[in-house]
């Protein structure tokens, strides 16, 4: 007989397979991270039987479901069972109920090591609520810096390394900005980031502290959890800056990296008409079909991103600590002295203000 598994109990099997067997909607809405959808219903079959159950009897609908799941179980066990091999596999639905039980009890049957995790996404779900509603766990290092300093690039530089760096610009797909979303796509749903960043965080749980770039509340149309922003605020601020030449290279870097991303721009720039006025737009767009794109990217930095955002371009009390970053090689070796001052498993926040 298969087991029930908790929330709290899925940190132990190590190497499984998580499937979700909601339908594809209840899926892109948000899962648990990593996991793959292999619905026992999928969208029309699940509108299907829910009219059914509303409309005329939860026991029709439970036949017609029978009916339906029955044609697909040897098609889905060999699907399970090429995608976990050996490896647990943890099955769960929206509450844990009848679609999770009746495919976990087939597998069980065929031999498969299989688990259903009690209380479904929904359980998971209030789980990542709960987190997120108490006092963040960690001290924040925060890089602030004006557009196009170089703290994305100092960051993965140093997650790469192993640091504890929460990528949240990476996690939300944008950039922050009117320009944020350009050549990104969709973002993930507000359910799913959360997910994602718990996710992350408990992979760095040795660590007492966490090293993030600066952004706002809100990432395009996802909204950072108000503990973690909180600790964003209140944690230690080092200053990026750099010259307007190397943000310039940067920018143009950025926004030209694919041929998609240069067809968005002229979209975003019309929404900063209200901001910059009718003709610095036009003078703007026209620096883009001329595909001078230094002048463009120079312009934005001096005349949108530099008001919006207001950090020094030069050293400044108010931060723990200030980096030029003329030189990414010098400004990595400062910020690992920065850090490798601090104990990964310390309690006392307060080793965390170093001065160098």
């Amino acid at each position: 007989m298969f087991q029930d598994i908790s929330v709290d109990e899925l940190p132990q099997l190590k190497q499984a397979v998580y499937i979700d067997v909601r339908s594809e909607k209840e899926f892109a809405e948000g899962t648990i991270p990593g996991a793959v959808n292999i619905p026992l219903f999928n969208n029309e079959e699940r509108a299907q039987i829910g009219t059914i159950y509303t409309k005329q009897s939860p026991q029709m609908a439970m036949e017609i479901g029978l009916q339906v799941a029955c044609q697909k179980l040897p098609a889905l066990y060999k699907q399970i069972q090429n995608i976990a091999g050996k490896n647990p596999i943890i099955l769960f639905c929206w509450r844990g109920g009848m679609r999770s039980k009746s495919l976990a009890t087939v597998l069980d049957l065929m031999g498969l090591p299989v688990f259903r995790l009690s209380g479904g996404y929904k359980a998971y779900r209030r789980f990542i609520v709960d987190y997120f509603q108490k006092e963040f766990p960690f001290h924040i290092i925060v890089l602030r810096g004006n557009t196009g300093t170089g703290k994305t690039e100092l960051l993965r530089r140093l997650k790469a390394e192993g640091y504890p760096v929460i990528d949240l610009e990476g996690m939300s797909n944008n950039r922050g900005s009117v320009f944020g979303a350009v050549g990104l796509g969709i973002q993930p749903t507000q359910k799913q980031f959360e997910a994602n960043l718990f996710q992350e965080l408990r992979s760095y749980q040795n660590y007492s502290y966490l090293l993030t770039e600066c952004e706002s509340k809100r990432i395009g149309r996802i909204s950072l959890p108000n503990p973690f922003f909180e600790a964003m605020q209140k944690g230690t601020q080092i200053l990026i800056y750099d010259t307007l030449e190397n943000r310039t290279r940067r920018l143009v870097q950025e926004y030209t990296l694919l041929p998609t991303m240069i067809a968005e721009l002229p979209i975003a720039l019309h929404k900063l008409k209200k901001r910059l006025g009718k003709k610095t737009i036009e003078e703007l767009l026209s620096l883009l079909q001329e595909q001078n794109f230094t002048e463009f990217a120079k312009r934005l930095i001096l005349e949108y991103y530099d008001p919006l955002y207001g950090y020094p371009n030069e050293d400044s009390g108010e931060y723990d600590l200030c980096i030029f970053n003329a030189s990414p090689e010098e400004s990595l070796k400062k910020l690992r002295t920065y850090l490798d001052h601090i104990k990964p498993n310390s309690e006392n926040h307060a080793e965390i203000r170093v001065v160098i």
